[in-house]
């Protein structure tokens, strides 16, 4: 289990310092609690509202969030609010229990630790860590090293709202609003302070941009199936340029000969 130290002051310090839902992020992090029973562990967190054990855990993680950033790329944001979000705050049975902060399961290959858990089936495999650094470590170890994550690894790092939709995209977690939790999380307790932004980017406009994209991209995969006739063209040089047949053009289209016109849209399957 993970070190806890003397939970009374730690609770006094972080009560004292919650008195808003803003975080503030300190260069110095609290120091580590040492050992204390579940039982202990689990009144600490009972005894602080859902705003107060995130700035504990914020505070707790930060500067390994950090160091995973620097590290390996992954915007130090989207580490913390996938923390956050995946262990509760640290208070979670799979954090609690095994280290595991980011819920990430045993998959093939996985040769250290295991422990079960009921998730989307009974019983599953969850993977367990000596304290909830090697978890950090292991978060970032398993996004590099997946094929499926490596056009995240193309986005701006302070993008934290790209690598958001990234992750649900590239099937992170099955909940279809994995992506803005985490975007919520990162904008309400300020967490692209991690990232070095001075301000937080305008989700709306991003998703909007994003969108798209995807609506261009659409429409030029169907752009690539038709062909509009320009001034100069004639049925053959279309073929010719398009490199199909003359005699599929007119079966395709159903013309009933040669001619074509200006501004004509030509199917060309």
């Amino acid at each position: 289990m993970y070190n806890y130290k003397p939970l009374i002051f730690i609770f006094l310090f972080f009560l004292s310092s919650c008195g808003s839902k803003k975080l503030s992020y300190n260069k110095k992090n609290p120091k580590n609690i040492e050992n204390k029973s579940l039982k202990s562990v689990n009144r600490f967190f009972k005894s602080m509202t859902n705003e107060q054990r995130a700035h504990w855990y914020v505070n707790t993680y930060s500067k390994t969030a950090i160091n995973e950033m620097k590290k390996y790329g992954i915007p130090a944001s989207i580490t913390m609010a996938q923390g956050i979000l995946e262990s509760n705050s640290g208070k979670g049975g799979l954090a609690l229990k095994s280290n595991n902060h980011f819920g990430i399961k045993c998959h093939s290959g996985w040769k250290g630790k295991k422990v079960y858990h009921d998730d989307d089936k009974k019983g599953e495999c969850f993977r367990k860590y000596k304290n909830p650094e090697k978890s950090y470590r292991d978060h970032s170890i398993f996004l590099v090293s997946r094929d499926r994550y490596d056009f995240l690894f193309r986005l701006r790092k302070d993008n934290y709202v790209k690598w958001a939709l990234g992750l649900r995209k590239a099937g992170y977690a099955t909940d279809p609003s994995y992506a803005e939790k985490l975007i919520s999380i990162i904008e309400r307790y300020e967490l692209w302070k991690l990232d070095g932004s001075k301000k937080p980017l305008n989700a709306k406009k991003e998703k909007k941009n994003k969108k798209s994209k995807i609506i261009d991209n659409k429409r030029n995969k169907n752009n690539s199936k038709q062909y509009i006739v320009k001034k100069g063209d004639t049925l053959y040089s279309v073929s010719k340029h398009l490199k199909v047949s003359v005699s599929d053009l007119i079966s395709i289209n159903n013309l009933s000969g040669n001619k074509i016109s200006i501004g004509q849209v030509l199917k060309l399957e």
